[in-house]
Protein backbone atom coordinates (compact mmCIF):
# COMPACT_ATOMS: atom_id res chain seq x y z
CA UNK A 1 0.00 0.00 0.00
CA UNK A 2 1.13 3.49 -1.05
CA UNK A 3 1.50 6.51 1.58
CA UNK A 4 -1.25 8.37 -0.70
CA UNK A 5 -3.31 5.33 0.02
CA UNK A 6 -3.30 4.65 3.65
CA UNK A 7 -3.62 8.17 4.21
CA UNK A 8 -6.87 7.67 2.05
CA UNK A 9 -7.63 5.15 4.23
CA UNK A 10 -7.06 7.03 7.85
CA UNK A 11 -10.24 7.91 9.59
CA UNK A 12 -10.44 11.99 9.45
CA UNK A 13 -11.65 11.35 13.40
CA UNK A 14 -8.58 9.18 14.55
CA UNK A 15 -8.19 11.44 17.42
CA UNK A 16 -11.44 11.54 18.33
CA UNK A 17 -11.40 7.53 18.26
CA UNK A 18 -7.87 7.69 20.11
CA UNK A 19 -9.68 9.56 23.21
CA UNK A 20 -12.62 7.15 23.34
CA UNK A 21 -10.73 4.31 23.60
CA UNK A 22 -8.21 5.54 25.77
CA UNK A 23 -11.38 6.71 27.95
CA UNK A 24 -12.20 3.07 27.75
CA UNK A 25 -8.42 1.93 28.75
CA UNK A 26 -8.35 4.34 31.93
CA UNK A 27 -11.48 3.93 33.16
CA UNK A 28 -11.69 0.48 33.50
CA UNK A 29 -8.02 -0.14 34.66
CA UNK A 30 -7.11 2.93 36.18
CA UNK A 31 -4.51 5.54 35.01
CA UNK A 32 -1.38 4.52 36.23
CA UNK A 33 -2.11 0.52 34.64
CA UNK A 34 -3.14 1.74 31.58
CA UNK A 35 -0.60 1.66 29.09
CA UNK A 36 0.12 3.82 25.55
CA UNK A 37 0.57 0.38 23.78
CA UNK A 38 -2.71 -0.76 24.94
CA UNK A 39 -4.37 1.89 23.85
CA UNK A 40 -2.92 1.74 20.66
CA UNK A 41 -3.48 -1.75 20.42
CA UNK A 42 -7.28 -1.35 21.01
CA UNK A 43 -7.27 1.37 18.15
CA UNK A 44 -5.42 -0.78 15.44
CA UNK A 45 -2.81 1.13 15.14
CA UNK A 46 1.01 1.35 16.85
CA UNK A 47 2.03 2.65 20.21
CA UNK A 48 4.85 5.41 17.31
CA UNK A 49 1.10 6.33 15.87
CA UNK A 50 -0.07 6.74 19.22
CA UNK A 51 2.55 8.93 20.05
CA UNK A 52 1.90 11.37 16.85
CA UNK A 53 -1.06 12.24 17.95
CA UNK A 54 -0.30 12.91 22.04
CA UNK A 55 3.34 13.32 23.28
CA UNK A 56 2.61 11.34 26.28
CA UNK A 57 0.20 9.26 28.42
CA UNK A 58 -0.57 12.13 30.74
CA UNK A 59 -1.66 14.57 27.71
CA UNK A 60 -3.77 11.63 26.50
CA UNK A 61 -5.32 11.30 29.97
CA UNK A 62 -6.01 15.37 29.77
CA UNK A 63 -7.76 14.99 27.03
CA UNK A 64 -10.05 12.04 27.97
CA UNK A 65 -10.80 13.84 31.35
CA UNK A 66 -12.65 16.82 29.39
CA UNK A 67 -14.45 14.70 26.65
CA UNK A 68 -17.75 13.90 28.50
CA UNK A 69 -17.74 17.17 30.32
CA UNK A 70 -17.36 19.37 27.33
CA UNK A 71 -20.39 17.04 25.65
CA UNK A 72 -22.44 18.18 29.45
CA UNK A 73 -21.36 21.95 28.71
CA UNK A 74 -22.41 21.80 25.76
CA UNK A 75 -25.92 20.17 26.10
CA UNK A 76 -27.01 22.49 28.81
CA UNK A 77 -26.08 25.36 27.26
CA UNK A 78 -28.11 24.83 24.01
CA UNK A 79 -31.30 24.57 26.26
CA UNK A 80 -32.57 27.92 26.82
CA UNK A 81 -33.24 29.29 30.75
CA UNK A 82 -37.07 28.50 30.48
CA UNK A 83 -36.22 24.81 29.50
CA UNK A 84 -38.07 22.11 32.06
CA UNK A 85 -35.53 20.13 33.97
CA UNK A 86 -37.30 16.75 32.54
CA UNK A 87 -35.93 17.36 29.34
CA UNK A 88 -32.64 18.47 30.49
CA UNK A 89 -31.71 15.71 33.03
CA UNK A 90 -32.88 13.67 30.13
CA UNK A 91 -30.15 15.53 27.64
CA UNK A 92 -27.47 15.15 29.99
CA UNK A 93 -28.69 11.38 30.99
CA UNK A 94 -27.86 10.79 26.79
CA UNK A 95 -24.94 12.52 27.29
CA UNK A 96 -23.63 10.26 30.20
CA UNK A 97 -24.87 6.96 28.89
CA UNK A 98 -22.96 7.35 25.64
CA UNK A 99 -20.24 7.76 27.67
CA UNK A 100 -20.90 4.85 29.66
CA UNK A 101 -17.75 2.87 29.33
CA UNK A 102 -14.92 5.99 29.41
CA UNK A 103 -17.09 7.90 31.80
CA UNK A 104 -15.41 5.87 35.10
CA UNK A 105 -12.28 8.43 34.88
CA UNK A 106 -13.85 10.87 36.28
CA UNK A 107 -15.40 10.09 39.57
CA UNK A 108 -11.70 8.31 41.04
CA UNK A 109 -9.16 9.14 38.27
CA UNK A 110 -9.11 12.83 38.01
CA UNK A 111 -7.43 13.31 41.08
CA UNK A 112 -4.34 12.71 38.96
CA UNK A 113 -4.57 15.52 36.60
CA UNK A 114 -2.38 17.93 37.49
CA UNK A 115 -3.39 21.22 39.83
CA UNK A 116 -4.24 23.63 37.03
CA UNK A 117 -6.54 20.96 34.57
CA UNK A 118 -8.34 19.43 37.77
CA UNK A 119 -9.24 23.46 38.28
CA UNK A 120 -10.39 23.80 34.93
CA UNK A 121 -12.02 20.54 35.01
CA UNK A 122 -13.83 20.82 38.16
CA UNK A 123 -14.82 24.46 37.14
CA UNK A 124 -17.01 22.66 34.18
CA UNK A 125 -18.80 20.19 36.47
CA UNK A 126 -18.98 23.65 38.92
CA UNK A 127 -21.27 25.24 35.53
CA UNK A 128 -23.38 21.64 35.40
CA UNK A 129 -23.91 21.28 38.61
CA UNK A 130 -24.95 25.18 39.00
CA UNK A 131 -27.33 25.11 35.61
CA UNK A 132 -29.18 21.65 37.06
CA UNK A 133 -29.46 24.18 40.76
CA UNK A 134 -31.21 26.63 38.81
CA UNK A 135 -33.66 24.30 37.82
CA UNK A 136 -34.60 22.49 40.83
CA UNK A 137 -34.87 25.96 42.49
CA UNK A 138 -37.26 26.77 39.94
CA UNK A 139 -39.13 23.31 39.87
CA UNK A 140 -38.70 22.34 43.52
CA UNK A 141 -37.62 25.30 45.59
CA UNK A 142 -37.05 24.26 49.26
CA UNK A 143 -33.87 22.52 51.53
CA UNK A 144 -30.62 21.75 50.09
CA UNK A 145 -31.43 22.48 46.64
CA UNK A 146 -27.79 22.40 45.53
CA UNK A 147 -27.23 19.00 47.29
CA UNK A 148 -30.31 17.64 45.26
CA UNK A 149 -29.38 18.41 42.21
CA UNK A 150 -25.49 17.46 42.73
CA UNK A 151 -27.21 14.30 44.19
CA UNK A 152 -29.35 13.82 40.68
CA UNK A 153 -26.12 14.44 38.61
CA UNK A 154 -25.21 11.43 40.78
CA UNK A 155 -27.66 9.08 40.08
CA UNK A 156 -27.38 9.87 36.15
CA UNK A 157 -23.31 9.36 36.53
CA UNK A 158 -23.49 6.04 38.19
CA UNK A 159 -24.28 4.48 35.09
CA UNK A 160 -20.33 4.94 34.73
CA UNK A 161 -19.33 3.02 37.50
CA UNK A 162 -21.10 -0.47 36.43
CA UNK A 163 -21.46 -2.64 33.81
CA UNK A 164 -25.17 -4.40 34.28
CA UNK A 165 -26.85 -4.77 30.67
CA UNK A 166 -30.20 -3.19 29.92
CA UNK A 167 -31.47 -1.63 26.57
CA UNK A 168 -30.49 1.78 26.31
CA UNK A 169 -33.78 3.27 26.06
CA UNK A 170 -34.74 1.70 29.56
CA UNK A 171 -31.28 2.80 30.78
CA UNK A 172 -32.65 6.36 29.80
CA UNK A 173 -36.10 5.79 31.78
CA UNK A 174 -34.86 4.23 34.94
CA UNK A 175 -31.95 6.96 35.26
CA UNK A 176 -34.18 9.98 34.74
CA UNK A 177 -37.28 8.61 37.14
CA UNK A 178 -34.32 8.18 39.36
CA UNK A 179 -32.84 11.73 38.77
CA UNK A 180 -36.26 13.53 39.72
CA UNK A 181 -37.50 11.87 42.11
CA UNK A 182 -33.86 13.20 43.84
CA UNK A 183 -34.48 16.78 42.48
CA UNK A 184 -37.84 16.67 44.27
CA UNK A 185 -37.30 15.60 47.77
CA UNK A 186 -37.65 17.46 50.63
CA UNK A 187 -35.08 15.70 52.68
CA UNK A 188 -36.20 17.13 55.59
CA UNK A 189 -39.77 15.57 55.39
CA UNK A 190 -38.38 12.38 54.12
CA UNK A 191 -35.50 11.60 56.33
CA UNK A 192 -37.79 11.36 59.56
CA UNK A 193 -38.30 7.96 60.71
CA UNK A 194 -34.83 7.54 59.64
CA UNK A 195 -33.47 3.81 61.15
CA UNK A 196 -30.42 4.18 63.54
CA UNK A 197 -27.64 2.73 62.99
CA UNK A 198 -25.15 1.13 64.53
CA UNK A 199 -22.00 0.22 62.76
CA UNK A 200 -18.70 -1.80 63.39
CA UNK A 201 -15.67 -0.09 64.52
CA UNK A 202 -12.42 -1.50 62.57
CA UNK A 203 -10.04 -3.17 64.39
CA UNK A 204 -7.62 -1.27 66.74
CA UNK A 205 -4.34 -1.55 65.68
CA UNK A 206 -3.16 -3.46 68.05
CA UNK A 207 0.05 -5.44 65.73
CA UNK A 208 2.15 -3.56 63.61
CA UNK A 209 1.06 -5.08 60.64
CA UNK A 210 -2.78 -3.41 61.74
CA UNK A 211 -0.87 -0.08 62.67
CA UNK A 212 0.51 -0.33 58.54
CA UNK A 213 -2.61 -0.79 57.60
CA UNK A 214 -3.95 2.26 59.35
CA UNK A 215 -1.64 4.43 58.54
CA UNK A 216 -2.21 3.48 54.64
CA UNK A 217 -5.13 3.89 53.67
CA UNK A 218 -5.40 7.67 54.65
CA UNK A 219 -2.48 8.46 52.10
CA UNK A 220 -4.02 6.46 49.92
CA UNK A 221 -7.06 7.97 50.09
CA UNK A 222 -5.18 11.78 49.74
CA UNK A 223 -2.68 11.05 46.93
CA UNK A 224 -3.55 7.54 45.30
CA UNK A 225 -2.27 4.02 45.44
CA UNK A 226 0.22 4.67 42.90
CA UNK A 227 1.66 7.91 44.36
CA UNK A 228 2.46 6.74 47.82
CA UNK A 229 5.81 5.12 48.95
CA UNK A 230 6.63 2.04 51.35
CA UNK A 231 9.17 5.02 53.11
CA UNK A 232 5.62 7.22 53.12
CA UNK A 233 3.54 4.56 55.04
CA UNK A 234 6.96 3.62 56.78
CA UNK A 235 7.49 6.91 57.92
CA UNK A 236 4.06 7.12 59.24
CA UNK A 237 3.98 4.37 61.62
CA UNK A 238 7.92 5.09 62.76
CA UNK A 239 9.68 2.78 61.13
CA UNK A 240 12.49 2.07 58.49
CA UNK A 241 10.99 1.26 54.97
CA UNK A 242 13.03 -2.28 54.89
CA UNK A 243 10.94 -3.38 57.82
CA UNK A 244 7.35 -2.65 55.63
CA UNK A 245 8.27 -6.19 53.70
CA UNK A 246 8.80 -8.18 57.44
CA UNK A 247 4.63 -7.72 57.41
CA UNK A 248 3.51 -7.30 53.69
CA UNK A 249 5.05 -8.81 50.74
CA UNK A 250 4.65 -5.18 48.82
CA UNK A 251 2.63 -2.25 48.70
CA UNK A 252 -0.30 -4.04 46.64
CA UNK A 253 -1.31 -6.37 49.70
CA UNK A 254 -1.36 -3.20 51.89
CA UNK A 255 -3.64 -2.09 49.30
CA UNK A 256 -6.04 -5.33 48.88
CA UNK A 257 -5.45 -5.67 53.31
CA UNK A 258 -7.58 -2.33 53.32
CA UNK A 259 -10.16 -3.86 51.13
CA UNK A 260 -10.87 -6.89 52.54
CA UNK A 261 -11.60 -4.78 55.99
CA UNK A 262 -13.43 -2.51 53.98
CA UNK A 263 -15.95 -5.55 52.73
CA UNK A 264 -15.80 -7.35 56.15
CA UNK A 265 -17.15 -3.67 57.86
CA UNK A 266 -19.86 -3.16 55.11
CA UNK A 267 -20.97 -6.99 55.55
CA UNK A 268 -21.34 -6.90 59.19
CA UNK A 269 -23.38 -3.46 58.97
CA UNK A 270 -25.06 -5.23 56.58
CA UNK A 271 -26.00 -8.32 58.59
CA UNK A 272 -26.47 -6.00 61.68
CA UNK A 273 -29.00 -3.53 59.91
CA UNK A 274 -30.84 -6.25 58.21
CA UNK A 275 -31.29 -8.37 61.68
CA UNK A 276 -33.92 -5.46 63.05
CA UNK A 277 -36.22 -5.08 60.05
CA UNK A 278 -39.49 -6.40 59.24
CA UNK A 279 -40.95 -6.04 55.50
CA UNK A 280 -38.76 -5.24 52.52
CA UNK A 281 -39.53 -1.50 52.14
CA UNK A 282 -37.96 -1.29 55.88
CA UNK A 283 -34.82 -3.04 54.70
CA UNK A 284 -34.64 -0.74 51.93
CA UNK A 285 -34.39 2.36 54.14
CA UNK A 286 -32.55 0.01 56.36
CA UNK A 287 -30.09 -0.63 53.96
CA UNK A 288 -29.56 3.16 52.68
CA UNK A 289 -29.11 4.27 56.20
CA UNK A 290 -26.71 2.14 56.85
CA UNK A 291 -24.41 2.77 53.99
CA UNK A 292 -24.79 6.45 54.26
CA UNK A 293 -23.73 6.08 57.90
CA UNK A 294 -20.83 3.48 56.49
CA UNK A 295 -19.65 5.91 53.92
CA UNK A 296 -19.12 8.83 56.27
CA UNK A 297 -17.64 6.64 58.64
CA UNK A 298 -14.99 5.39 56.75
CA UNK A 299 -14.69 7.50 53.91
CA UNK A 300 -11.14 7.26 53.66
CA UNK A 301 -11.38 3.39 53.69
CA UNK A 302 -14.23 3.20 51.17
CA UNK A 303 -12.79 6.00 48.68
CA UNK A 304 -9.62 3.49 48.50
CA UNK A 305 -11.83 -0.15 48.01
CA UNK A 306 -13.59 1.77 45.39
CA UNK A 307 -11.29 3.61 43.72
CA UNK A 308 -8.29 1.58 43.39
CA UNK A 309 -10.22 -2.15 42.93
CA UNK A 310 -9.72 -1.28 39.00
CA UNK A 311 -6.20 -1.35 38.91
CA UNK A 312 -5.47 -4.96 41.25
CA UNK A 313 -4.53 -7.91 39.17
CA UNK A 314 -7.32 -10.30 38.35
CA UNK A 315 -6.39 -12.83 41.32
CA UNK A 316 -6.39 -10.40 43.90
CA UNK A 317 -9.14 -8.60 42.29
CA UNK A 318 -11.66 -11.53 42.59
CA UNK A 319 -12.42 -11.91 46.05
CA UNK A 320 -13.58 -8.26 45.98
CA UNK A 321 -15.56 -8.34 42.81
CA UNK A 322 -17.73 -11.06 44.62
CA UNK A 323 -17.72 -9.54 47.89
CA UNK A 324 -19.49 -6.39 46.08
CA UNK A 325 -21.77 -8.76 44.03
CA UNK A 326 -22.83 -10.36 47.22
CA UNK A 327 -23.58 -7.12 48.92
CA UNK A 328 -25.67 -5.63 45.87
CA UNK A 329 -27.53 -8.55 45.54
CA UNK A 330 -28.95 -8.26 48.98
CA UNK A 331 -29.50 -4.09 47.96
CA UNK A 332 -31.52 -6.05 44.91
CA UNK A 333 -33.77 -8.74 46.34
CA UNK A 334 -34.86 -5.99 49.16
CA UNK A 335 -35.62 -3.12 46.24
CA UNK A 336 -37.45 -6.38 43.91
CA UNK A 337 -39.58 -7.18 47.17
CA UNK A 338 -40.76 -3.79 47.31
CA UNK A 339 -40.84 -2.62 43.53
CA UNK A 340 -41.64 -6.15 41.77
CA UNK A 341 -42.22 -4.88 38.17
CA UNK A 342 -38.18 -4.49 38.01
CA UNK A 343 -36.47 -7.19 37.03
CA UNK A 344 -32.74 -8.16 38.62
CA UNK A 345 -30.94 -5.92 35.92
CA UNK A 346 -33.05 -3.04 36.67
CA UNK A 347 -32.86 -3.27 40.35
CA UNK A 348 -29.34 -3.27 40.12
CA UNK A 349 -29.10 0.12 38.11
CA UNK A 350 -30.49 1.63 40.95
CA UNK A 351 -29.20 0.32 43.56
CA UNK A 352 -25.67 1.81 41.50
CA UNK A 353 -28.15 4.98 41.37
CA UNK A 354 -28.45 5.30 44.76
CA UNK A 355 -24.59 4.61 45.56
CA UNK A 356 -23.61 7.27 43.07
CA UNK A 357 -26.20 9.74 45.32
CA UNK A 358 -24.03 9.10 48.12
CA UNK A 359 -20.58 9.29 46.72
CA UNK A 360 -21.80 12.74 44.70
CA UNK A 361 -23.73 14.03 48.03
CA UNK A 362 -20.99 13.46 50.25
CA UNK A 363 -18.49 15.12 48.28
CA UNK A 364 -20.55 18.17 48.06
CA UNK A 365 -20.61 18.58 52.03
CA UNK A 366 -17.05 16.68 51.86
CA UNK A 367 -18.27 14.30 54.05
CA UNK A 368 -18.22 16.62 57.23
CA UNK A 369 -20.34 14.90 59.61
CA UNK A 370 -22.96 17.57 60.89
CA UNK A 371 -25.89 16.54 62.67
CA UNK A 372 -28.20 15.53 60.19
CA UNK A 373 -26.34 15.17 57.17
CA UNK A 374 -26.29 11.31 57.29
CA UNK A 375 -30.37 11.55 57.14
CA UNK A 376 -30.34 13.90 53.98
CA UNK A 377 -28.40 11.94 51.81
CA UNK A 378 -30.16 8.86 53.46
CA UNK A 379 -33.34 10.33 51.67
CA UNK A 380 -32.08 11.33 48.98
CA UNK A 381 -31.03 7.25 48.02
CA UNK A 382 -34.04 6.48 48.95
CA UNK A 383 -35.69 8.84 47.16
CA UNK A 384 -33.35 7.67 44.18
CA UNK A 385 -34.79 3.99 44.66
CA UNK A 386 -38.25 3.61 45.37
CA UNK A 387 -41.65 5.35 44.04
Amino acid sequence: MTAGSAAATRPHNRRQIIVEAAGQVFSARGYHAASMEEIAAGVGISAAALYRHFPNKYALFAECANGMVDELVEVLDEWPAEAALPDVLLALVRVTVSHRTSGGLYRWEARYLERADRQVLRAKFGHVVERVTGLVRREHPGADERLRAVAALGAIGSITMHHTSIAQRRVEELLLTSALRVAATDPAAAARGTPPVELPAPPVPRTRRAEILAAAIPLFARDGFANVTNGQIAQAVGLAPSAIYRHYPGKVDILVAACLQAAALLAQAVDRTLHRVTDPREAVDALAAAYVAYCFEHNALTSVAEAEVAGLPDDLRRPLILAQREHIAVWEQQLRAVRPELDPRQARLLVHAGFGVVVEAGRALRWQDAPGRRDTVTALVTAALTL
